[in-house]
C-alpha cells in the first residue's frame, strides 16, 4: 500500500462516500475531505431543487478538488467525490498516476432507500436516475460493493487504496 495514498472515493448519491470515507481515512492515517463541502452555494441550490449540474457547472468544482489532491500529495488523502465520468476523473487527476479511484456501488433500490432516509443533505433521490445514467466505470476504477456491512465495505476500500485497476 502506498505510504501516502491519494484516494478518490466515488459513486452516485447514496452509495456511502460520506459514511465510508472518514472510516477509511482514519484507517489509512490521512485526512478526509468531502467534495460536497467544496460545492458552491449555487450548485448546492440547483441540486437541492433536483437539477443535475452540467459539465460547465461541474468544471470549477473539479478544479478545486484537483487542487486539494495536489495539496495532499505528500501526506495522502481520502476525497469523496462523485467522479461519475471518465472525463471528470481525468480532470481530477490532472495527469497524476498515483490517484486511486474507488467506486462504491449498490443496487438502485438500496441507493433509493438510503436517499429517502437521509434528510440532512442537498442531493436528494431526484438526482439518482441521472447519476446512474452518467456513471462510467472503466479500467481506472476499482469497484467495491457498498450494500454490505459497513466494516466489510471499509476493509474493501482500505485494501483497494493500495491496488490498481478494477476488482
Amino acid at each position: 500500500m502506498p505510504d501516502h495514498p491519494l484516494v478518490v472515493l466515488m459513486g452516485v448519491a447514496g452509495c456511502g462516500k460520506s459514511t465510508v470515507g472518514p472510516r477509511v481515512a482514519a484507517r489509512l492515517g490521512v485526512p478526509f475531505v468531502d467534495g460536497d463541502d467544496v460545492h458552491s452555494e449555487t450548485a448546492r441550490s440547483r441540486m437541492a431543487a433536483g437539477v443535475p449540474l452540467d459539465d460547465a457547472e461541474r468544471g470549477p468544482w473539479l478544479d478545486r478538488l484537483h487542487t486539494i489532491l495536489v495539496d495532499h500529495a505528500a501526506s495522502g488523502i481520502v476525497l469523496a467525490c462523485s467522479a461519475l465520468k471518465a472525463g471528470y476523473r481525468k480532470q481530477l487527476a490532472g495527469g497524476r498516476h498515483d490517484i486511486r479511484f474507488v467506486a462504491l456501488v449498490a443496487p438502485p433500490a438500496v441507493l433509493a432507500a438510503r436517499l429517502a432516509a437521509r434528510t440532512d443533505h442537498f442531493a436528494g433521490p431526484e438526482l439518482l436516475p441521472s447519476q446512474l445514467e452518467s456513471l462510467e466505470l472503466g479500467p481506472d476504477v476499482t469497484v467495491v460493493d457498498s450494500a454490505g456491512p459497513l466494516d466489510a465495505v471499509t476493509e474493501a476500500v482500505t485494501t483497494a487504496a493500495g491496488s490498481t485497476g478494477r476488482s
